[in-house]
């Protein structure tokens, strides 16, 4: 099985935690923590920074690791690795996502996650106050 190696940012601000919701796909309407694949020669973090830029326009600082994911989706084994991020330079604006929302830790189940992504949410519960 192919495994697919990608970066997820979970973007803090104000105790809440920015989700985004995918526009297209098999997965179209699930909710995900932005990011994407690590490109040949790339770092986990560099990765990060330029996915969040391509995808929302923004400029972020890679903080602390959150939590290594694999899971297996019926296609490919994903290793995605997540880092607690914030903004630093812009607005967030969605280029490739349908909607977002900022999820404090009481709202973070009501979303329908993507199966990985739900490793994250858990992680999450612990982080965020």
């Amino acid at each position: 099985m192919k495994t697919v190696k990608v970066v997820a940012a979970a973007i803090i601000d104000k105790g809440k935690v920015f989700a985004t919701e995918r526009s297209k796909g098999s997965f179209k309407d699930m909710w995900e923590f932005p990011g994407g694949k690590i490109e040949e020669g790339e770092s986990p973090e560099e990765a990060l920074k330029r996915e969040i830029k391509e995808e929302l326009d923004t400029d972020i600082s890679v903080g602390e690791h959150l939590v290594d994911v694999e899971y297996d989706y019926p296609e490919f084994h994903l290793s995605m690795k997540v880092f607690l991020s914030t903004v630093v330079k812009g607005n967030l604006t969605l280029l490739e996502h349908e909607d977002a929302l900022w999820l404090g830790k009481d709202e973070l189940d009501s979303v329908n996650w993507l199966p990985a992504d739900e490793v994250v949410v858990d992680a999450l519960k612990s982080v965020l106050v």
